[in-house]
């Protein structure tokens, strides 16, 4: 059975949104709290693309907020190089909210996670009742592979882009922390980065 308190999940963003999140959580685009100096950093095509794709459950893929279950990422190698017409991000500029699928379903938010890229078609949609067998849907060898480039399987990649998808705001309660490229990140706000965990990844 899955520890779930020990399968982390993280959210990538801009370091110049950290300041907000501190006071409001981390918010989606429709929320009253919603943040109106927001930095994106990702695809826009994507999200473009996410936002008109509907769950099996009859909602849009949009009104979920997004995690991954590993921080060595494809998207993270765009947002790094700029590639997709995404303008490039330098390492010392991304956070990683990290949280976890027990705190998830500790606050009772919605959810639904994928074992590939959520909207590859090879993808499968899961939800709460299918969490205890979370350890056999997930590939964590492609997750936690550095490499994703394998002409011996070419899915690995879409394995490797498994998703969490959590409905709506999500509290400040849930971020169990932050990851960062380098330790200097952690004092460039203010006094509120005490929360830090140790950089790397």
């Amino acid at each position: 059975m899955a520890d779930l308190n020990k399968l982390y999940l993280f959210r990538m963003t801009h370091i110049e949104n950290i300041p907000h999140i501190l006071q409001n959580g981390i918010t989606h685009t429709t929320s009253e709290y919603a943040n109106p100096d927001f930095v994106p950093i990702g695809d826009g095509s994507l999200i473009t693309t996410r936002n008109k794709f509907i769950l099996n459950n009859g909602t849009r893929l949009g009104e979920y907020i997004p995690f991954y279950f590993g921080v060595r990422t494809p998207m993270l190698y765009v947002v790094q190089n700029g590639f997709n017409l995404v303008a490039p991000t330098s390492a010392e500029n991304i956070v990683y909210c990290v949280s976890s699928v027990q705190k998830i379903i500790d606050l009772q938010l919605d959810f639904v996670f994928t074992d590939g890229h959520a909207v590859d078609g090879f993808s499968s949609q899961y939800t709460v009742a299918d969490i205890q067998n979370i350890d056999t849907i997930l590939d964590k060898n492609a997750i936690n592979a550095k490499y994703w480039k394998d002409e011996n399987d070419l899915d690995k990649k879409r394995r490797k882009e498994a998703e969490f998808w959590v409905l709506g705001d999500i509290s400040l309660h849930a971020i169990l922390g932050y990851i960062t490229y380098q330790r200097k990140c952690k004092k460039q706000d203010n006094h509120l980065w005490c929360r830090c965990y140790q950089c790397s990844y």
